[in-house]
């Protein structure tokens, strides 16, 4: 007979999606859970927060919550502890050591990850300008990039760059065609902020070749052919060697956030800013 989904709650006074991407990070660690979480946002008074733990309790669901109130984590725990229920704070912890590193007490405001403040307003600008300046769109825009992606076509630079300027960078990208010299542009860019991306032959094969077929054009191109590929690929790889300052970052196999990852830890050792502070959201 099959298992039953477990429910989890996720409890929070703003939008949740800090517990949520913490939860679900730890739950790919239980490849056979079967859990379906439920998230609760706004719980932002006594009485919400009663009302979701006594159905957690009936429901014997385990309990995350994120809390910034000091009042309201108290009064969580408190009902878990009545109720019986397994619950883990995900902020109460960080906040307190903060609060005793930093000598200062807490704002205790809900919803400050979420606000339309400057650093929200960096991160909008950053998608517009990415938007923008994809796939070598407007080459003009090079220079004022704090990141520069290079890579032959469907390498996941344009995702890529979508998800770093979430994260407040604005990011161009520069598809390498075989035979073709990329925009001039690119050689006024600050080199240590390119990046170039490849892919192993027989992962871009199957990628294109599935590219394709979502697009119904199985025949009339060489976009497929593994012969083009190898060649695209030596030609991209020969531009490469011949500018050293550009970190080659092999995408076969991996996330878009582990992509991210490697590259601003690149940025990061080499010295090259990218801004006051990181305005991604968890």
């Amino acid at each position: 007979m099959e298992m039953s989904l477990r429910p989890l709650f996720i409890v929070s006074d703003g939008t949740g999606e800090t517990a949520d991407r913490v939860t679900r990070a730890a739950l790919r660690q239980f490849e056979q859970a079967r859990v379906q979480v439920h998230i609760f946002p706004n719980a932002t008074d006594r009485a919400s927060i009663e009302r979701i733990f006594k159905l957690a309790a009936l429901q014997e669901a385990f309990v995350v919550t994120s809390l910034v109130s000091a009042e309201q984590r108290a009064f969580a725990n408190e009902l878990a502890k009545a109720w019986r229920l397994l619950q883990v704070d995900v902020l109460g912890n960080v906040i307190n050591g903060l609060s005793g590193w930093l000598g200062t007490d807490p704002q205790s405001l809900p919803g400050l990850m979420h606000r339309a403040d400057d650093a929200y307003f960096k991160r909008i600008e950053a998608i517009e300008f990415t938007v923008k300046a994809d796939d070598g769109k407007e080459p003009r825009m090079l220079r004022q990039a704090d990141v520069v992606l290079v890579g032959v076509s469907r390498t996941s630079k344009t995702p890529l760059s979508v998800y770093l300027a979430y994260k407040g960078y604005k990011v161009a990208n520069v598809p390498i065609v075989l035979d073709r010299d990329p925009p001039p542009d690119l050689w006024e860019v600050d080199q240590r902020r390119v990046v170039a991306l490849t892919i192993d032959p027989d992962s871009l094969e199957g990628i294109r070749k599935q590219r394709l077929r979502s697009m119904r054009m199985h025949g009339g191109t060489n976009y497929g052919d593994m012969g083009y590929i190898l060649a695209e690929l030596d030609y991209a790889e020969e531009l490469f060697r011949r500018n050293r300052h550009w970190p080659l970052v092999n995408v076969t196999g991996k996330a878009l956030e582990e992509t991210a990852a490697t590259i601003l830890a690149m940025f990061q050792e080499r010295g090259v800013v990218l801004g006051p502070n990181e305005v991604g959201q968890l």
